[in-house]
């Protein structure tokens, strides 16, 4: 007799994890890489939270917490919001997750039923409709260009609402995979649209903190229907520590708890007790943010040496978004071959948008401003060669 399998797991990969996969066999085997493909800090989690990891080892009992996290974390969440947005959030609405992928699950279970349609840019972070599709909420996709500077607009949305009714958005900014993000007037007109048409928004802010020249606008100032996800990953440097969070609107407070009590019964201890320390790291977190602008200077000025000259505006985050349909039509065949034949591992375009991804590429620059400086020199002369 043969089994059933069952079809929620009929989902892509994520593309970005197979490139690093290919990367580190040719490690393995002894070849140089240069890590261009993955949105990972070079760098640790800050000191202080390394010093207070130690600490909660050697005196605490490690055990659960309650499934909306700590009372001390939460309470730091909120502050930081007053501190870095001038905004008041109660703390009774942040919710600490296992991430952000698992804060987004929470919010998508908790705002949105099989059978609805929620929208979001394309190109854009591709778990976002992974995770949409194995729940059977439909994904709409708006197709963001250069013109929309790769961010939803309310004249994208109003055109999918010719094609039915919207139950959502999803709102990145910065973005990943361009770097672009939404000033206060585009995301209060986006929110206005939103709020108008009865849709319920999901701001995606893990990459706030880090921009160069754009203040970052936290849909928590503007919307208060609006969910925000939000991360330790990226500006604090904790991939792997595993923490996230959510401001959550007060009517689906009470689902996300359930949700979360039910499917991860709490967020990691020994992350949360460290991650207090977080918000007072700051001078250490700025020079990362220091780090990443010479880095996105340097392949700003390089990049286009190599022949990748059309390249979307890098607002934030660590990304360089390249069009290259005039090099090539496959991306992933590309990115393939630059890592073979130059050790540079970049990540195609395919995993964020499969309609126009075979037409460009996503460059990282999250790293050492010493191997993007390498990375750069060896696509110059792979370019010449």
């Amino acid at each position: 007799m043969v089994l059933k399998v069952g079809s929620r797991g009929h989902i892509p990969a994520f593309m970005v994890m197979e490139v690093m996969r290919a990367a580190a066999e040719r490690e393995q085997q002894g070849d140089a890489v240069f890590h261009l493909e993955v949105g990972q800090p070079g760098t640790p989690a800050p000191k202080g939270v390394i010093a207070a990891a130690h600490k909660a080892l050697d005196t605490d009992r490690i055990g659960y917490t309650t499934a909306l996290g700590i009372p001390d974390l939460r309470a730091a969440i909120a502050g930081h919001y007053q501190d870095f947005y001038g905004v008041s959030v109660p703390a009774s609405q942040v919710v600490v997750t296992t991430g952000s992928s698992c804060g987004f699950i929470l919010s998508f279970l908790s705002a949105f039923d099989p059978g609805d349609r929620v929208a979001l840019a394309q190109p854009g972070y591709p778990c976002y409709r992974h995770i949409l599709n194995a729940l059977g909420i439909d994904p709409v996709m708006l197709p963001a260009g250069p013109k929309e500077r790769f961010q939803p607009t309310p004249a994208l949305i109003e055109k999918a609402l010719e094609e039915g009714p919207l139950d959502g958005l999803i709102v990145a900014s910065p973005s990943n995979p361009t770097g672009t993000m939404l000033d206060r007037q585009a995301m209060q007109d986006l929110l206005t649209c939103c709020r108008d048409n009865g849709i319920r928004v999901v701001s995606d802010e893990i990459y706030h903190g880090i921009s160069y020249g754009m203040e970052p606008v936290t849909a928590a100032k503007l919307d208060p229907s609006a969910i925000v996800v939000n991360s330790f990953s990226k500006y604090f440097c904790m991939t792997g520590w595993r923490l996230g969070w959510l401001i959550v609107p007060p009517d689906l407070l009470r689902a996300v708890e359930s949700l979360a009590q039910n499917l991860f019964i709490s967020p990691p201890t020994l992350s949360q007790l460290a991650a207090v320390a977080a918000f007072d790291c700051q001078e250490e977190l700025q020079a990362n943010i220091e780090r990443y602008a010479e880095n996105r200077r340097l392949l700003l000025q390089e990049l286009p040496k190599a022949g990748f000259t059309d390249l979307a505006p890098s607002d934030g985050a660590f990304y360089i978004y390249a069009d290259v349909s005039d090099r090539t039509d496959d991306s992933v065949e590309f990115c393939a071959r630059i890592l073979k034949e130059t050790g540079v591992a970049i990540t195609p375009g395919l995993d964020f948008d499969a309609v126009r991804g075979n037409r460009t590429v996503r460059f990282s620059f999250a790293g050492t401003t010493q191997e993007v400086s390498a990375a750069a020199e060896a696509l110059i002369a792979w370019s010449k060669g």
